[in-house]
């Protein structure tokens, strides 16, 4: 069990690793595309949609790094309220609700993306990249999440202290 929290701890991190880079890069086309359009008075083609599904993959495939960190937006009044056993069952079933929802997304995104690939859908721009490319993010970084959701309501148990669950 300490096995696979600490190797899914680790994809998590390379997921979060890759989240920083796609925003970077997509600064970095930004100012391309700023140079080129207004110093050198080009077009541009590919640079806004780039951008948008770079922050949209970095959104999906940092979340697993997020969930790691506990940096989601909670509300935390009534569980720090609350009695420990009644805390930890609490946040167990949260962390449950939260598996649940992360799976049935990451298999609708998978659906979408599987026939995305098999129809050999393009997006409708100038560019057309095949639309399996910026869809492949949806199901790999919220499939990361849910196993780093796994993870975290495990950890309590693998750490010899089942009462003090912190979903």
């Amino acid at each position: 069990m300490k096995a696979y929290i600490s190797i899914v701890s680790a994809v998590s991190r390379a997921c979060g690793v890759l989240a920083v880079l796609l925003v970077a890069i997509a600064a970095l086309v930004v100012c391309q595309m700023v140079f080129i359009r207004y110093f050198l008075n080009g077009s541009t083609v590919w640079q806004t949609e780039f951008v948008v599904y770079s922050l949209v993959a970095a959104t999906f495939i940092g979340s697993p790094f997020v969930l790691l960190e506990r940096g989601h937006v909670n509300v935390d009044l009534l569980p720090n309220m609350m009695a420990e056993p009644a805390r930890s069952i609490m946040n167990g079933i949260a962390g449950l609700f939260g598996l649940a929802f992360a799976a049935l997304l990451a298999w609708s995104g998978w659906i979408y993306f599987e026939e995305a690939w098999t129809y050999g859908w393009t997006t409708d721009t100038v560019w057309a990249p095949p639309l399996w490319i910026p869809l492949l993010p949806l199901p790999f970084g919220i499939g990361v999440m849910c196993l780093q959701y796994i993870a975290e309501i495990l950890r309590p148990f693998a750490d010899g202290n089942p009462g003090a669950a912190t979903l």
